[in-house]
């Protein structure tokens, strides 16, 4: 599906607000690639970011491909919005192990206010993918700060 974005500029405003996202600095999350209605979000494995049995940890997973498919949406709204996740499903396929982690989230269906998006999530290891996990998740378009009014 392709998709047409309404700012011109939605990329350099996708990589502005991921590079305000102290989450993703946090993590070591960097993007991949910023396409209309697509984005990629990657994560190199980390030790301090694993469970108990060393893969890493499924909420940093999730946190990925949440981050990942809310980009996803954001490349299609409007200059002056902002985008918040209002719900999401993650099925866990594998354990995350490896050299990084990607997650390559698309949109489905974009609204005027809801967007519905899927990702999936791949373990890169001696360059072979596995997947490991997939999330649908739905993104709402909300006003920014600054247009919110109030």
């Amino acid at each position: 599906m392709s998709f047409v974005p309404q700012d011109p500029d939605f990329e350099a405003r996708v990589r502005r607000s991921f590079a305000a996202q102290r989450v993703m600095e946090t993590i070591g999350a960097r993007l991949a690639r910023v396409a209309p209605g697509e984005v990629d979000v990657e994560l190199a494995f980390r030790d301090d970011l694993t469970q108990q049995n060393g893969f890493l940890h499924a909420g940093i997973v999730s946190t990925v491909l949440d981050s990942a498919c809310g980009y996803a949406a954001y490349t299609l709204m409007p200059a002056d919005a902002g985008v918040l996740s209002i719900e999401f499903k993650v099925n866990l396929l594998a354990p995350a192990v490896g050299e990084r982690v990607i997650a390559r989230a698309r949109v489905v269906r974009a609204g005027r206010t809801i967007s519905v998006c899927t990702a999936d999530a791949f373990a890169i290891r001696d360059g072979a993918e596995r997947h490991v996990s997939t999330m649908t998740a739905t993104m709402m378009t909300v006003p920014t700060r600054e247009n919110a009014g109030g």
